[in-house]
């Protein structure tokens, strides 16, 4: 399933919930066919979305990164819910420095992102994020990046993304890298991992680079027929 808005992304009042379960052994890819754009936004934009992963199902959340320009202010929450040990997601949470050419680099007005994992009601992970000028100049401190993701990677059916993202972050970044990525495991079914990019293209790259084990578990490529 792609998500599309009307319009081509989020404009001031938008408010987009999202709803997913996923049966028993069953698998789930939930996408977008391009990057989240948020438009100049004085009242804020939300998105939300809240699954359910049944026993030995699989969740893939892979959208594009979202994209907020200049003005824009953006919150968005995960919350997923997986039955059990069998149960398994993959979820990335990537954005990018807004529209650079036009001088809006980093000049977004807020960026909110909450993600909550648990597993038969306990919970295992939470990841929040916020960006907002009034605690520092955001494109200072991003300094030459201009691309943030994070991805969750929880359950047995993503142990192979779990190793890629582990074995990414373990080699030394050489020189001026492109891309510096993270990963902390979070007990023996859980991995958390971050990447800085100096582009969004360089971050897409090493993320669909991670994630390309979940063509076996998807029947193709996540993030091929998008259209």
């Amino acid at each position: 399933m792609y998500v599309a808005t009307l319009g081509g992304g989020l404009v001031d009042g938008d408010a987009v919930a999202l709803d997913v379960e996923v049966d028993p052994g069953a698998c789930a890819l939930l996408g977008t066919q391009a990057s989240t754009k948020v438009y100049r936004s004085p009242g804020g934009t939300t998105q939300s979305l809240r699954a359910r992963v049944a026993t030995g199902a699989l969740l893939a959340v892979l959208p594009d990164p979202v994209s907020c320009f200049a003005g824009a202010r953006y919150e968005q929450r995960i919350d997923v819910d997986l039955a059990d040990d069998d149960a398994t997601v993959v979820l990335v949470d990537a954005l990018t420095c807004g529209r650079a050419a036009r001088g809006e680099r980093w000049a977004f007005a807020r960026y909110v992102s909450r993600t909550r994992v648990s597993r038969a009601g306990r919970v295992m992970v939470v990841d929040a994020a916020l960006l907002d000028p009034e605690q520092g100049d955001i494109a200072t401190r991003m300094g030459r990046y201009d691309a943030l993701a994070t991805i969750i990677a929880v359950g047995p059916r993503a142990r192979e993304v779990r190793a890629r993202l582990l074995a990414a972050a373990a080699l030394p970044p050489v020189g001026t890298s492109t891309c510096l990525v993270s990963a902390t495991a979070l007990g023996a079914e859980a991995t958390l991992g971050r990447l800085a990019a100096t582009s969004a293209q360089e971050a897409i790259a090493r993320i669909r680079k991670v994630v390309e084990p979940l063509a076996l578990e998807l029947g193709d490529d996540p993030f091929a027929r998008r259209w």
